[in-house]
């Protein structure tokens, strides 16, 4: 990503080398070369009960004339609260015009948590976590479909009674397992151009057994309407804090379209850390690659290159 100008891009190197420095395993790197991170953050007490996911993308812009774009991940988080936190983020900005402000909204954010952590005995209400106990799964990934299990339909929120015979049923895809220290990806990729396709593929997909069993199964996908010329899209993390966002911002980088992909993980009782996110995006970038979404992986480097001049551009007008 070209910045605006050499003292501008070396603000931003030092600023990303002392958070990296300050905040070590927390500090996670998504795309080095569109500036994208996030960081994890906690209330900081011993037993930590409340814990949310900054994702930032910084503009070639930062810090001299403009703020960093923000993402706040956190399934329990009210749109009450999204609001206030955006509000004083946004506040922390206009204080500091000009100045690299990563760390101040970290700060205040945990400060949030905090609050939140000593005025609620107990934490966040959420059905599922980032990296769940082992688990024993067979070695065998055979995609024979098995009877759907009840707790699939809970996870997704969809109702499988639903007549389905409006919308035909696209063809499902299936990539190669990526194993890493027993935990095993696998993306499925399926093209489609209506939300309802979209329910019925993640319903056909969990009448699967293998993948309704997994730890988790983390989803986006992109259609493009034709009369708005604008893009519909949307992504779930399904307990895998922030991998759904970081998978949709790889098809946005791709520029793919009237698609839906899928990547289970199932979890095998050792802790990756940020090697999930690469081989969830890369499961991803595989079966995008294998179905002819995007360029071949020679060709990727220039994509994104080109996706860049383009937001660039638009900024501009």
């Amino acid at each position: 990503m070209a910045a605006s100008d050499p003292e501008t891009a070396q603000r931003q190197t030092e600023e990303i080398e002392a958070l990296s420095a300050i905040y070590g395993d927390e500090w996670c790197t998504i795309d080095e070369d569109a500036k994208v991170f996030c960081i994890q953050i906690s209330d900081c007490l011993e037993k930590q009960k409340w814990r949310l996911c900054l994702q930032v993308i910084l503009p070639p812009e930062y810090p001299t004339t403009a703020p960093p774009i923000y993402q706040i991940n956190a399934p329990w988080l009210s749109g009450q609260e999204y609001a206030e936190l955006g509000n004083c983020l946004e506040e922390l900005y206009v204080q500091n015009l000009g100045e690299s402000i990563l760390y101040l909204w970290v700060e205040k954010i945990r400060e949030f948590l905090i609050e939140k952590s000593q005025s609620s005995d107990s934490g966040p209400d959420v059905k599922k976590i980032t990296e769940e106990t082992d688990l024993e799964y067979e070695d065998n990934f055979s995609l024979e479909h098995q009877p759907l299990r009840e707790c699939a339909a809970v996870t997704l929120n969809f109702d499988l009674s639903e007549s389905q015979e409006d919308e035909e049923l696209p063809p499902i895809y299936h990539g190669n397992p990526i194993t890493d220290r027993r935990s095993t990806f696998q993306a499925h990729l399926a093209p489609v151009v209506s939300p309802k396709q979209v329910k019925n593929v993640l319903a056909d997909l969990y009448k699967n057994k293998k993948i309704a069993s997994a730890t988790h199964n983390i989803y986006a996908y992109r259609i493009y309407c034709e009369d708005k010329q604008t893009f519909l899209q949307d992504c779930e993390d399904d307990g895998e804090t922030a991998a759904g966002g970081r998978l949709l911002h790889l098809m946005q980088i791709l520029d793919v379209r009237n698609v839906l992909v899928v990547v289970s993980r199932w979890y095998g009782g050792i802790l990756l850390g940020p090697d999930r996110f690469k081989h969830i995006n890369n499961c991803a970038r595989n079966i995008l690659v294998e179905q002819n979404y995007t360029n071949s992986p020679e060709n990727l480097s220039k994509q994104l290159g080109k996706n860049k001049r383009i937001r660039k551009d638009k900024k501009k007008m």
